[in-house]
């Protein structure tokens, strides 16, 4: 089998290559961002990621924190074999416990062009879905079952907008007189 190319040369000297950006590129990649801010704040650089974890009571290796049975050969009961470590930053697991408890904001909008869409069927046609499937402007083709689905996404999302949007329909006219 055929060495490979370049495998017997010697490595030259770059004199074009920053050494300097090659260690921050380095160091930026060895050491990834920590995305929580709380970790973040706690974290000391000169221990190791098993003690800093362990420091703030957060486990590194599940295997390790959660006790597990052990059977003797002889059959005579079972041991615990538990790694209990000292945690010196217990703020660090309420403030995550803490941030986890708050309730998730719901960020989903809709398009303007499907809300429009939506009220156009909402006003043509009120609640018969199967008039709505074959409308004109039902370009996608959609079933009575899917703008049902959209609907109700409508109403989930905005619900003051679909509120107000119902109340203008049912809004009387002014009288003549």
């Amino acid at each position: 089998m055929p060495k490979a190319k370049k495998s017997g040369k010697r490595k030259k000297f770059d004199y074009n290559q920053d050494r300097k950006k090659l260690k921050k590129r380095f160091i930026k990649k060895y050491k990834p961002r920590i995305e929580s801010a709380q970790i973040r704040n706690a974290w000391d650089e000169r221990k190791s990621t098993a003690r800093n974890l362990q420091e703030m009571g957060l486990s590194f290796d599940p295997n390790r924190t959660l006790p597990i049975k052990e059977q003797s050969l002889l059959g005579e009961g079972t041991k615990m074999r538990t790694r209990v470590g000292i945690v010196t930053k217990p703020y660090v697991l309420s403030q995550l416990q803490e941030e986890a408890s708050r309730p998730e904001k719901d960020s989903k909008t809709l398009s303007s062009d499907l809300v429009e869409y939506i009220q156009h069927m909402i006003r043509e046609h009120k609640d018969n879905y199967k008039a709505m499937a074959r409308d004109e402007k039902n370009y996608y083709q959609d079933t009575p079952k899917q703008i049902k689905r959209k609907i109700n996404e409508y109403k989930r999302c905005h619900p003051e907008h679909y509120d107000a949007f119902i109340k203008s329909l049912a809004a009387p006219e002014p009288m003549d007189q």
